[in-house]
C-alpha cells in the first residue's frame, strides 16, 4: 500500500473504528452529505456505504465537507451482485472511488454470496486491488460460516470482516464464534433491528436502569461482543445518542438479559440471500 499506517477512533477492531455510520437507505442525497459531515463532526471515524445504495458520491461529498481529513476516516464500501465477475470488479471499485472521490477505500466488502458471485474468480480480483493500492482491505457481507471456509480457501488468508444482520433480536451466535476462532472481525448491519429494539421490554428496562436510550443499549451490547456495529442515523440528536453508546458499559446482568432473549427475528431477507 502506498498510505502510511493511520490511526483512527480509540475503540477500535483491529484497526476499524468500532462502531459506524450506516448509509443503507439514506438515498436523499443532501441529507446523505450532511448526515456524514455531521456524524465526523461529532466524532466518528468509519463510514459504510454500498454501491446498490446509490450515495456514494454523496458520502464522498460529506467526507469531504467535514473537517477532519479523509486519512483519518475509515472508509468502506460493497460491490453489488451484478459486479463481482473479475473484470467487473475493477472497473466498478473504480467507479465507486470516482464517485466517493478518494484513491482508496480501507475495505471492500463482497455485498452478497450471490449473483456472479464465484471465490475462485472474485476474491483474486479483490486481491489484486488491494496489490495496486485501491483497497486496504478485503471484507465479505452475508456470508455464512461455510462460505468464509471457501473464501479463506480462496484468497489464502481469512477475509478481514464478515458484514452481517446482528443485533439482540438476531444474535448470531454462531457467526461471532467462527469470527473468534478465525480472526475475522464481525460487523453488524441493521444494529437496532430496524427500530424493532426499542419495543423490546427487556431492552427498554435495561436502558430505564442506565438513564438511556434503548438504542445505545444495543449498541454497548454489540460492542461487548466485539462486534462492530454501523447504525445508520440522519438526524444529530440520533447520531450524537449513537456516538454516546460508546460511555455505556452494560453490567453481567444486563448482558446475560439480552443473551436470553430466545429471539431470531431477521430483518433482512431477500430472495437471493443465503440459506440461513
Amino acid at each position: 500500500m502506498s498510505q502510511e499506517p493511520r490511526s483512527f477512533d480509540a475503540s477500535t477492531n483491529d484497526g476499524m473504528p468500532a462502531l459506524g455510520l450506516g448509509t443503507w437507505e439514506n438515498d436523499d442525497p443532501a441529507q446523505c452529505t450532511e448526515s456524514v459531515k455531521t456524524a465526523l463532526e461529532a466524532g466518528y471515524r468509519h463510514v459504510d456505504t454500498a454501491q446498490i445504495y446509490g450515495n456514494e458520491a454523496a458520502v464522498g461529498e460529506g467526507i469531504a465537507a467535514a473537517d477532519v481529513d479523509r486519512d483519518d476516516v475509515f472508509l468502506a464500501t460493497k460491490v453489488w451482485i451484478d459486479n463481482l465477475a473479475p473484470e467487473d470488479v475493477a472497473a466498478s471499485t473504480r467507479e465507486s472511488l470516482q464517485k466517493l472521490d478518494t484513491g482508496y477505500v480501507d475495505l471492500l466488502y463482497v455485498h452478497w454470496p450471490a449473483g456472479e458471485y464465484d471465490p475462485e474468480e472474485t476474491l483474486p480480483a479483490f486481491a489484486e486491488l488491494r496489490d495496486d493500492g485501491l483497497i486496504d482491505r478485503i471484507g465479505v457481507s452475508n456470508f455464512e460460516p461455510h462460505h468464509l471456509d471457501a473464501a479463506t480457501d480462496a484468497l489464502g488468508e481469512a477475509p478481514f470482516a464478515n458484514q452481517v444482520e446482528c443485533h439482540p433480536l438476531l444474535r448470531q451466535e454462531e457467526l461471532r464464534e467462527y469470527a473468534a476462532a478465525n480472526d475475522v472481525e464481525l460487523v453488524g448491519y441493521s444494529p437496532l433491528a430496524r427500530g424493532q429494539i426499542l419495543d423490546d421490554p427487556t431492552v427498554a428496562e435495561i436502558a430505564e436502569k442506565h438513564g438511556v436510550s434503548a438504542a445505545q443499549v444495543s449498541l454497548a451490547w454489540l460492542r461487548e461482543k466485539g462486534v462492530t456495529a454501523i447504525p445508520k442515523a440522519t438526524g444529530e440528536e440520533h447520531l450524537r445518542d449513537n456516538w454516546a453508546s460508546l460511555g455505556l458499559e452494560l453490567d453481567d446482568e444486563d448482558v446475560e438479559a439480552i443473551d436470553t432473549l430466545g429471539r431470531t427475528d431477521r430483518q433482512l431477507n431477500p430472495d437471493f440471500g443465503p440459506d440461513w
